[in-house]
């Protein structure tokens, strides 16, 4: 099986390095990202669609990565994209919104369970920036409860001190816990009386460089009634495996209710908005907060969540991935077992984690990646992947394939392993 070549690819990089800090920053760059060794990875895409990402030189990926999320129905989704050119001939930013932004309104409060509302911004982070900031408005706190390791954006609050730009008050009143840890969470209110405004966590924690975990059993419903019971508002980070678990929303899938959920990457199938949707007591804390952008309320990103939702319910989205990602991933280890690789697998099947276990210093495993990647299977190394609507049985096929040889020459190459 021929490998990748990526001449222009890496002409392009050096070209982005003379008028763009780092060529490509923050997670889609080489430098600071999961893509190890970077010269496995191509750098700029020329075109998409359905499950397949193609670079400036040519190749053809089946993406797992799915844009980092944002990529459920498939790339270049023909209902969306008619949607989208639809609403592009009636306009975009205007000074007044357009009557659409009810319409997508309406949708989440009828898709999302414990949606009575729902608040419309560009980034994930925009929105459980507000979900704070709407904590601490409803309940004239400031105190935070978080999970170590738990991804929420990249602002000031989200970050550790000691990194470069973080100054101590921007974390003063984080206070963090481990993930499944219910006896500590309690502790920490018992500790905090009347201190704690806000819980936030993912529906089950997917971290980096670590295993994805699932709640225990009834770790929720404890999470939820110890809040009640205190005053503090449940604020649930969905932005990563928002509707690829549950269309109603990842806390119904677990079987509790929060009070607030953060929706982004998969609401428009790439067309950038997020929501922040509430429960109707948060109602008069959400409009008391002055929180605002240049681009929330454009009108086509709109247009896309409401054909792309519609789209998954029509064809039952959360049940295509969670089977296709489950064949996936289910001959992926075996694939490994038969070549002597322990190939671990976490998380959902629609929004996996993967790492080879041989070995502690992941080094095998990074390897094992860049040789798929170099034949046309797009993994990363220490983030879960994503599954979309558009992969078929034949894309999973294939990446069996490709994945049968890689295991062949990462073990041909580590003898001594074996």
């Amino acid at each position: 099986m021929k490998t990748y070549n990526y001449k222009r690819n890496r002409e392009l990089f050096q070209k982005a390095l003379k008028v763009i800090p780092t060529g490509i920053y923050g997670h889609l760059g080489p430098t600071s990202s999961c893509f190890i060794p970077v010269d496995a990875y191509p750098c700029f895409a020329s075109r998409a669609k359905g499950a397949y990402i193609w670079d400036v030189d040519g190749n053809r990926f089946i993406d797992y990565m799915c844009a980092y999320g944002p990529n459920i129905l498939g790339y270049n989704d023909e209902d969306v994209e008619a949607a989208v050119e639809k609403q592009m001939k009636l306009g975009n930013c205007t000074t007044t919104p357009f009557a659409i932004m009810i319409d997508m309104a309406e949708l989440l409060v009828d898709t999302v369970e414990m949606a009575d509302w729902a608040f419309f911004a560009k980034n994930g982070g925009d929105v459980t920036n507000f979900a704070l900031m709407v904590a601490k408005a409803a309940t004239g706190r400031k105190k935070t409860i978080l999970v170590k390791g738990g991804y929420h954006g990249v602002a000031p609050w989200t970050q550790k001190l000691g990194y470069p730009g973080i100054v101590e008050e921007d974390v003063a009143n984080n206070i963090y816990v481990e993930w499944n840890n219910y006896d500590q969470v309690e502790k920490i209110v018992r500790e905090n009386p009347g201190e704690i405004a806000c819980f936030m966590a993912t529906p089950y924690h997917h971290p980096i460089f670590m295993d994805n975990e699932l709640p225990k059993k009834d770790y929720w419903q404890k999470i939820r009634k110890l809040c009640t019971d205190n005053g503090i508002v449940l604020a649930i980070d969905d932005v990563r495996c928002g509707f690829r678990l549950d269309l109603k929303g990842s806390d119904h899938y677990f079987g509790f209710k929060a009070d607030l959920m953060c929706f982004c990457k998969a609401l428009g199938n790439g067309w950038n908005f997020s929501a922040l949707c509430g429960i109707d007591a948060l109602k008069d804390a959400v409009s008391s907060v002055m929180y605002t952008g240049s681009y929330w309320l454009s009108a086509v990103p709109f247009a896309a969540g409401i054909a792309c939702i519609n789209k998954l319910k029509k064809i039952n989205a959360p049940k295509i991935m969670k089977s296709q990602g489950k064949k996936l991933t289910d001959g992926l280890v075996d694939i490994g077992k038969r070549h002597g690789f322990n190939l671990i697998v976490t998380g959902e099947p629609s929004m996996w984690y993967m790492r080879i276990a041989n070995d502690d210093s992941l080094m095998l495993h990074q390897e094992w990646v860049a040789e798929c990647v170099k034949r046309g299977v797009f993994f990363t190394n220490h983030h879960n992947l994503f599954m979309n609507c558009a992969m078929t049985d034949e894309d999973i096929e294939f990446t069996h394939e490709v994945a049968d040889e890689a295991f062949k020459v990462v073990k041909a190459r580590n003898k001594e392993l074996f």
